[in-house]
């Protein structure tokens, strides 16, 4: 037996955040624990589990303190509340039957636990220790979490501790704001003025991009720290390289051309997927783009079919979104080009999602609209999209 089991719970700064190893004493858990109880080092003393003096938690357990403890008030919460409180979950965990009695002598618990040196209250230092400790056997005994849980749940939040959200698109489709003209005064007016939506990108546009290089990204960023960031860089040539620059940038993805050679679409994808970021190939002026995407090895995260500000009189290139996602079933595809205009013959946000769209691009619409909040929730309104259950996400577990 070898089981790996994990939990968190509570508020800074007495959160409590164990890690835990049960596995057979004669195996690799029974040689870590031995091996921590007997090589020590400054400010991570391994200590045994005790409900209290005199009474040794079974199965027995090795704590290992994660963070430093530096001086004697640091370690009267390792030897108080935590190390009763862990020494308590396990013992309850048996007497609950999520660790079988009968292997209470067969097995040990390695568990490794999250104290901050800010942490004050005993009271929940206690609590959340007992609660994520037994947490943590119970996932560890269950399996939990399986692959396919994982694979769910991978995008929709982050840890809690980064103090920033990544933000990944799991849940289409998507509005994104398209910001394309050259003027920083400008920019700053739009984002003060569009909502908050977990449903929204926003777009530095190639226009504002070749004004100002990436550096509006991070103009951008400061302004919307969670927001997912599209760097429109259309991209030709070196496409390892500017993925890189915009990764380093803190956008979210890189816009390649689909005119530019495979060779250096493939080059943005790979080094896009090494740094974590989207890659996004536009489609604008490509004869057969289902032909591109089936030639290419690896495959983007987002196809855009775009028609161009300088040709709105020309039919929308739709047709082939059904085809796109037969060859990768992973694909986002985004529309872009005079949607939600007024002019007659201007398409609508449903009729772009019932063509299959995954994200509706619309600029000027929105950033010269005379309201841009207003045009904005009018466009997520019409996606028929309700707001992501963010408690939910963070308590599911």
């Amino acid at each position: 037996m070898f089981l790996i089991g994990e939990a968190l719970i509570g508020e800074e700064p007495e959160l409590a955040h164990v890690d835990i190893i049960i596995g057979d004493k004669n195996g690799p858990a029974g040689q870590a624990f031995a091996t921590g109880f007997t090589q020590l080092s400054a400010g991570h003393t391994p200590l045994l589990s005790v409900i209290r003096p005199n009474l040794l938690t079974k199965p027995a357990t090795l704590i290992v303190p994660k963070v430093t403890v530096q001086n004697m008030d640091g370690a009267a919460k390792i030897f108080g509340p935590a190390q009763s409180a862990v020494a308590r979950a396990v013992a309850d965990a048996m007497d609950e039957g999520i660790i079988p009695k009968e292997q209470a002598e067969d097995i040990v618990i390695v568990a490794s636990i999250f104290i901050h040196p800010q942490a004050e209250d005993y009271s929940k230092i206690y609590r959340y220790n007992y609660g994520a400790t037994k947490l943590a056997v119970q996932r560890a005994m269950d399996g939990f979490p399986d692959v396919d849980t994982v694979m769910k749940e991978k995008d929709r939040t982050m840890h809690p501790i980064m103090g920033f959200n990544v933000t990944r698109l799991w849940d289409p489709p998507y509005l994104q704001v398209a910001i394309d003209i050259p003027d920083m005064d400008f920019v700053k007016k739009i984002l003060k003025q569009l909502p908050q939506s977990d449903h929204l990108i926003i777009e530095a546009g190639t226009p504002l991009i070749k004004r100002y290089g990436l550096d509006v990204v991070s103009k951008i960023r400061e302004a919307r720290p969670n927001a997912f960031i599209v760097a429109d860089l259309k991209t030709l040539d070196t496409g390892n390289l500017e993925a890189r620059m915009v990764a380093d940038a803190t956008a979210d993805a890189i816009v390649i051309s689909g005119l530019a050679p495979l060779s250096t679409i493939e080059k943005a994808i790979k080094e896009a997927k090494k740094t974590g970021i989207y890659a996004c190939i536009d489609m604008l002026n490509v004869p057969d783009p289902v032909k591109v995407l089936t030639d290419l090895s690896v495959k983007p995260d987002i196809v855009e079919l775009h028609r161009a500000i300088d040709a709105e009189d020309s039919a929308y290139a739709w047709g082939s979104i059904p085809d796109m996602k037969k060859v990768h079933p992973k694909l986002l595809v985004a529309v872009a080009g005079g949607i939600g205009k007024l002019e007659a013959g201007s398409a609508k946000v449903s009729d772009a999602c019932d063509a299959g769209a995954d994200i509706i691009v619309v600029g000027r619409s929105i950033t010269k609209a005379k309201d841009v909040r207003l045009a904005t929730e009018v466009f997520l309104e019409d996606m028929q999209k309700a707001e992501i259950d963010q408690y939910r996400v963070m308590t599911d577990f």
